[in-house]
This record gives C-alpha cells, sequence and structure tokens, in this order.
C-alpha cells in the first residue's frame, strides 16, 4: 500500500557524486528502489515529506528532505551492540491538495506501525503533525503526544484553512479523538497568547516554558517515556544553532539540548514516530542546520538501539515503593527499574480495556521525593484526572 505513495530517491544524487568512507551510514542504510520488500526486515524507515503550501512564511522546507539526507548519510555508525535496520523509504511529494499529503503520510504511517517500524519524518512545514497522528487513527488506542516548539500552534486562522501556526486545535478537535496526553515542551512567553496555554491546561494537559525545561532537562525524559508520537519545530533552537527559519528567534534550545532530547526519544519503549519540521535551507548557514537535524536523527537511532525494555511487567526487575499521604490516607504507589533506575507512579483506573496502557506514568525520583514529602505529584494528579 505505501508504494503507491512514496518515490525513491538516488543515493549518488543526494550526495551529488561525494565518495563515503566504509563505516559511514549512507553504506550500511537501505535505500528502498522502487521493489517491494519485506517491512518486518527493518526496525527505522526513514521519510521525506516535500510539502510546504501550508507553513506560510517559511516556504522553502520542502527542500528540506534530501539535505537532511545528505548530511545524515555523513555520519557514522553509532557505537551499537544490535543489527542495524533501517530504511530510507524516499520522498511524499505534495498532493493535488495539502490534505491529500495529509492523507499520503497517514496511509503511509499505518502501514509502518503495523510491521512495527518507526517513522522518521522529515518534513516540510509542521502542520505535517496533523498527518502523522492521523497515522494512528485505525490502532485503536488512545496515545499521547509530544511537541517540541516554541509556539503553540493554535492561532486562529481567519480563511478557516489549517497550517503550520493552527494545526493543534483540529488535532484537539478531530473526531473521533484518540489523544490521551498532549505535553508541549519549551514554549516561550512572549511569542504565544495565553489562552492557548490556559486551553491546553484547562483540558489537563502539559505547558512547560523554555527556562523551566533548560534548568532541568532531564524532567523531559519521562515525558518523552510516555510519549507515542514525537513533533519538533526546528524554530525551537535558538537561531545560532539552527537558522534555517524564516522567523529564527535568538532565544531556545541549544543543538545539543535538542540531541537530548531526541537520545530521550530513541530510548522510549513507547515512542514510535518522530517528526522533525520546518528546516528551510533557504535560510541555512554552511548547512548548518542540516547537520544539527542529522545528528538530532542519529541520536534517535543509537536511543532506539539502546532501548532495554524496563516497562514494569515483572516484580522481579523492579522494586516497589509504597508512598502513604498522611492527610488524604491514600497511597502512592512507585515502581524503580533495577536495571536503569528509571521510574514509574502506578495509578488506579476504571476502564482496563481502554486506559490500561496509560496505568503506568513514567515519572522522575523528583516526583518520587515529592511524595515522600507528603505532597501529590502534579503529574500524577493530571494523569488521574483523565482516567476518572
Amino acid at each position: 500500500m505505501i508504494y503507491e505513495f512514496i518515490t525513491p530517491i538516488d543515493k549518488t544524487e543526494i550526495l551529488e557524486g561525494e565518495e563515503l568512507h566504509p563505516g559511514q551510514l549512507g553504506n550500511y542504510m537501505y535505500i528502498y528502489n522502487g521493489s517491494e520488500f519485506e517491512l518486518n526486515d527493518f526496525n527505522i524507515a526513514f521519510i521525506g515529506v516535500c510539502e510546504e503550501r501550508n507553513s506560510g512564511f517559511n516556504s522553502g522546507t520542502a527542500k528540506a528532505p534530501d539535505m537532511v539526507r545528505k548530511e545524515f548519510y555523513k555520519l557514522f555508525m553509532p557505537p551499537i551492540e544490535k543489527e542495524f535496520r533501517v530504511v530510507d523509504l524516499g520522498n511524499i511529494y505534495a498532493g493535488e491538495t495539502a490534505r491529500d499529503t495529509y492523507f499520503a503520510l497517514a496511509s503511509v504511517i499505518i502501514e509502518l506501525l503495523t510491521h512495527k517500524v518507526v517513522p522518521v519524518i522529515i518534513g516540510g512545514g509542521h502542520d505535517l503533525t496533523f498527518g502523522q497522528y492521523l497515522g494512528y487513527k485505525n490502532l485503536h488506542a488512545l496515545i499521547n503526544m509530544v511537541i517540541v516548539d516554541e509556539r503553540i500552534d493554535m492561532l486562529e486562522n481567519i480563511s478557516g484553512k489549517m497550517d503550520a501556526a493552527s494545526f493543534v486545535m483540529n488535532i484537539l478537535t478531530y473526531t473521533p479523538n484518540y489523544l490521551f496526553n498532549y505535553s508541549h515542551v519549551g514554549y516561550q512567553t512572549y511569542l504565544n497568547d495565553t489562552k492557548a496555554v490556559e486551553t491546553l491546561e484547562g483540558l489537563n494537559f502539559d505547558c512547560h516554558r523554555l527556562g523551566l525545561i533548560r534548568a532541568n532537562l532531564e524532567e523531559t525524559e519521562p515525558m518523552l517515556r510516555d510519549a507515542d508520537l514525537l513533533s519538533i519545530d526546528i524554530s525551537c533552537i535558538r537561531q545560532a544553532d539552527a537558522p534555517a527559519h524564516a522567523k529564527a528567534s535568538p532565544n531556545g534550545f541549544s543543538g545539543e539540548e535538542l540531541c537530548q532530547i531526541t537520545r530521550y526519544a530513541g530510548l522510549s519503549d513507547k515512542l514510535t514516530s518522530l517528526g522533525i519540521y520546518e528546516t528551510n535551507p533557504g535560510y541555512d548557514n554552511n548547512h548548518q542546520t542540516t547537520q544539527l537535524v542529522a545528528q538530532m536523527i542519529w541520536y534517535f537511532v543509537e536511543g532506539y538501539y539502546s532501548r532495554v525494555g524496563d516497562y514494569p511487567v515483572s516484580l522481579d526487575d523492579h522494586l516497589k515503593f509504597i508512598v502513604h499521604l498522611e492527610e488524604s490516607n491514600h497511597e502512592l504507589i512507585f515502581w524503580k527499574s533495577k536495571r536503569t533506575e528509571r521510574w514509574w507512579m502506578e495509578l488506579p483506573f476504571g476502564d482496563k480495556e481502554k486506559y490500561g496502557r496509560h496505568q503506568l506514568v513514567p515519572c522522575s525520583y523528583n516526583d518520587y521525593e515529592q511524595a515522600c514529602n507528603q505532597e501529590l505529584p502534579d503529574r500524577w494528579m493530571k494523569a488521574y484526572t483523565k482516567l476518572i
């Protein structure tokens, strides 16, 4: 089914005749050439999406996929012990309408997820996140989504058309709704309407300011460990590190911090798709941004092949901690992995069939300490509120 939507790429053309060292990634990836193959043979699949019509002021993002590929192919193999099974499927080109492109992307993602292949999407405008989200429609499960962006893309479009500045509202109002939790990471207050923050918080979703996240980047790890879908707008990175955006800001994450975030995402046993959007080569400086995006993907791949599968399913592999909250006469149950020392909180729930996969909420040691100090962790409360 996916073959009708994707167009193979020519590796030689991408590299512009440049020869690769034997240890570079371009020699280890399978490049789809138009012939059918078994998706089950791969763990990760690259998809370029050459769609920019709804990226608005940042026109030029359709050229990003091949530019990022060129830089990724030239990186060296990560130090992994597992077999490297990554395929580059090629590009999805713009359909007759942007909606057609979203449908094509969703169709490809559905097929990949069905075969337990993790798609890495290189866009394109940030509105393609809508197509990424639609790719989970047929899984019959509520999912968690994390978006890393300096702006909360909920601006009202006068024309009523969805674009890169408004697509989040389309996801929140989409029917049928299969979104359990949405976390927005790295928003900058002066770039956002306070109503957008209030709307998300009113729905018991999470909004995290740039300064608070940068002060303790490790707190993003539990969020990403609980996420199914991660979408990144390259504008979340400061202009000095990633100039390839029409409205690149002087403030934002550093390139190193985004590489750490994508590595956390790769390590997450639950995360099944990554999209990196809004890279505009027309504004780039000596390929600086496309190199950074390639490195972010490298860290994601390295994290993926370092997954240990420590979700608490066996008492032998985890330590159980029970904290009694005296004021409410309630007990909180925490689980700690003996292998990785990662933490989870256990939640009571009513509908096991509907909410079972959200019973154990990834958390940090700080959440456990907070409970020991007789304070109900905010992460626990927000998750519990969605279950009742």
